[in-house]
């Protein structure tokens, strides 16, 4: 087709004509009948305005050796533009990690549905912008998804418009369990985007023995002790970990979290201690009140008995039996965060750039998570909103030119604020002038 466009096209054959299957062998033969050669390599002294791979598709499942390392090595040398078709070749399409060297794309043409190795791991990194042509088949009726792509349509329709009779009751408080000494920036950071992501009220519990009285630059943070967290009864979740340490009180509080029957995301040293502590850890796994995991890999692989290296090599794999041994939702943090169920169902979410590569992002995560809880959302719609809108958010910083380089966990909760409230309320319409009563 491109020949027929008036193209000028080379094309490297690196197969075996005899093998190919009747498709190929039929468009090998129409190419060869419109004037095409086949070249057994890439000629040294051309020149080409863009490239297209199609040497491996989603079947590969194994390490690139040889001629085709050769050919993937002088695709990513040539500093072209690069079309790669259904999966850059290299790449595993489900997991997300190279066969020792992967082709990077700007643009990815996904064919019949997306797979998750090109959302995940080196996936966006080797991908570039990506499309998908179903071509013409409608893929979940013909196979049941194994998992869903995060889409913002869905995601934001979890929270409505707040009623305008409403009251800081209606939407929740808020527990954030955390700060031991030269660790309080964490849990107040947990607080703060608690405040921002809209709930009617946030206790922050500090461990510190010189704990602040007041966040003098949040003071609707309400600071206390431990003792007086676990007294109001009216908390909706709880947070616990943002800067919580290991100490013998942190397990003392952590385990009297575990012990309620609130909503709890567990972060940071909650992780940590859970990785740790049998009794900690069967405590979280027979609570019925629901509990939210959000590990980066390191903390994925402690909880798991097993290396940072196999959680990134199968981060699908790896939150979902998080979710399952735990009895909990599950958060992979990373690049293409992997959301999971105890049933066995997982999301991969889009958003995010590499500016969030900084300290406190997790803490913010936790505690937007918990602020739509606290708004009477499911635990599951809370997470799956945050994870996305955190995301989201981080990118409209840098396409406002502030990142990513130097974004800070601070900025980005005051950005979802900014857009979740732009997806709740679309513009409102002119006022109307009312009439006066009839006296």
């Amino acid at each position: 087709h491109l020949k027929a466009w008036r193209f000028k096209v080379s094309v490297v054959f690196a197969g075996n004509a005899a093998k190919l299957p009747p498709d190929a062998a039929n468009a090998l033969l129409a190419w060869r009948e419109a004037g095409g050669e086949l070249l057994a390599a890439i000629p040294a002294s051309g020149k080409w305005d863009m490239a297209i791979d199609g040497l491996f598709g989603i079947g590969l499942a194994r390490e690139l050796s040889g001629r085709h390392l050769e050919l993937v090595r002088e695709i990513n040398a040539m500093n072209l533009p690069v079309l790669a078709l259904d999966v850059p070749s290299g790449l595993d399409a489900d997991t997300g990690q190279p066969f020792r060297a992967a082709v990077r794309a700007s643009h990815t043409l996904s064919f019949i549905a997306l797979k998750p190795g090109l959302l995940t791991a080196f996936g966006p990194d080797h991908c570039g912008q990506i499309h998908v042509d179903t071509l013409g088949l409608d893929a979940p009726a013909l196979l049941q998804p194994a998992g869903w792509l995060l889409e913002r349509s869905e995601v934001a329709a979890a929270l409505q418009p707040r009623p305008r009779n409403g009251h800081k009751g209606l939407f929740g408080s808020v527990g954030i369990l955390g700060g031991a000494s030269a660790m309080c920036g964490a849990a107040l950071l947990a607080g703060r985007a608690a405040l921002k992501l809209g709930a009617g009220r946030v206790y922050v519990a500090l461990l510190a023995d010189a704990a602040p009285a007041v966040d003098m630059g949040q003071p609707e943070l309400m600071l206390c002790s431990p003792e007086k967290l676990f007294q109001p009864d009216h908390l909706s979740c709880i947070v616990a970990g943002p800067g919580l340490g290991q100490s013998p009180q942190a397990v003392q509080w952590l385990k009297r979290a575990l012990e309620t029957e609130l909503p709890l995301v567990l972060d940071a040293d909650a992780l940590n201690l859970l990785a740790i502590r049998d009794d900690l850890r069967e405590l979280a796994k027979n609570r019925r009140g629901g509990t939210i995991l959000t590990p980066h890999p390191a903390e994925a692989a402690r909880l798991l008995s097993v290396a940072v290296h196999d959680i990134q090599h199968e981060r699908i794999a790896s939150a979902v039996m998080l979710a399952k041994r735990f009895n909990s939702l599950a958060v992979l943090k990373g690049v293409g965060s992997i959301c999971a169920t105890p049933q066995g169902e997982w999301f991969v979410n889009p958003t995010g750039n590499p500016g969030m590569s900084s300290a406190g992002m997790g803490d913010a995560l936790s505690g937007m998570i918990a602020a739509l809880i606290a708004q009477r959302l499911t635990a599951q719609s809370a997470l799956l909103l945050a994870v996305y809108l955190h995301g989201a958010a981080a990118d409209d910083m840098v396409e406002q030119g502030i990142g990513p380089i130097g974004l800070t966990a601070t900025e980005v909760a005051g950005a979802a604020r900014k857009l979740l409230n732009r997806w709740v309320y679309p513009r409102s319409l002119p006022g109307i002038p009312l009439r006066r009563p009839k006296s």
